[in-house]
């Protein structure tokens, strides 16, 4: 179904006929040289049937722009048929590291050694096309937190917006708590039983506002569960000029103060040392009991305002061109 959502602009259209009947023409008294063999050509020119004909095109083309132009800013939108949202699900809002530890490369996908972000890109985008049923969102941190996506049944645009995460995005550093924080805001307007957010991370807090510790007790007041993933791996063989080194790459990871916001706020730690663990925690995260909620149903709207707006402006162009052809702008 066809819509307007300003309607009223269409009350412009007669505006320019209404124009030229009011209007008077400008006197005017001057001196004027005159060319008699020109004069008789351009008289040539504009009188008869190509006058008429020109006169017709010049003012079919500018009421055509002008009506386009009025259309265009009417908002003119295509409403779909009411499609039914899902009855069960959970409010979900997925926040992921991407602060500059994430660049880590100590995850086996496929036999390749990547980084953590593309393992955990992997994982969860998986995870997020599976939760049918459920409103997903996206926090991404690193030395800033913020809402990539709101909660949303679109779960495709949601795992597109998460491929298209990059390190460092929103800097070097790691702000748990402010994260926390941003989902407690997110979802404390949504019924309590929905209210969950998964937390991924590789590192400690070291930057942002608010404490996680303090965030997980405004969280746990605020009926929010949170489930808390540590990812990184736990040995890392290095050579260099000395030989073998084998590294801790995961010594940063703050495991007590995640362990901590899920304990306070009813929900679970979970430590994932390479892409397989974490995909067995986001398969135990996916068994989530779905909750029954009332039913919603949405009718999609489609912009359709570039349509009158690209022929005003092609009517612009051609009025241009014929008009300035006539007068010596080829």
């Amino acid at each position: 179904m066809l819509s307007l959502l300003w309607p009223w602009i269409l009350c412009l259209v007669p505006l320019p006929i209404a124009y030229r009947f009011m209007r008077h023409p400008k006197q005017t008294s001057m001196l004027a040289l005159r060319a008699p063999g020109l004069a008789a050509i351009a008289d040539q020119r504009n009188t008869g049937r190509y006058a008429n004909l020109k006169k017709l095109m010049l003012m079919a083309l500018l009421y055509t722009c002008w009506i386009s132009a009025l259309s265009a800013l009417a908002r003119p939108v295509w409403v779909g048929e009411p499609i039914s949202l899902p009855t069960s699900g959970r409010d979900i809002l997925l926040a992921v590291d991407i602060s500059g530890s994430m660049e880590r490369e100590d995850m086996q996908l496929n036999g390749k050694l990547v980084n953590r972000l593309i393992a955990v890109k992997a994982v969860v985008g998986d995870f997020v096309i599976e939760r049918d049923g459920d409103r997903l969102g996206l926090i991404l941190f690193g030395e800033k937190a913020y809402l990539q996506t709101p909660l949303t049944f679109d779960r495709k645009t949601m795992q597109t917006l998460l491929y298209e995460a990059e390190i460092g995005f929103a800097g070097q550093g790691t702000a748990i708590g402010d994260a926390v924080g941003i989902g407690i805001k997110r979802l404390q307007s949504r019924p309590d039983n929905h209210r969950v957010m998964i937390l991924l991370t590789d590192g400690a807090n070291n930057s942002g506002e608010l404490d996680p510790l303090e965030a997980a007790d405004l969280a746990a007041r605020s009926n929010v569960k949170i489930y808390t993933i540590g990812i990184g791996g736990e040995r890392l063989e290095e050579w260099g000029l000395f030989g073998q080194t084998i590294t801790n790459p995961s010594a940063d990871l703050d495991e007590d103060t995640l362990t901590g916001i899920a304990r306070a706020t009813g929900g679970q730690y979970f430590r994932a040392r390479n892409p397989a663990e974490l995909s067995t925690i986001y398969e135990r995260l996916n068994e989530l009991e779905p909750i029954e909620q009332s039913a919603e149903t949405i009718r999609p709207a489609t912009s359709l305002f570039h349509w009158p707006l690209g022929l005003s402006f092609l009517s612009a162009l051609f009025l241009f061109a014929l008009n300035g052809k006539n007068n010596g702008f080829q």
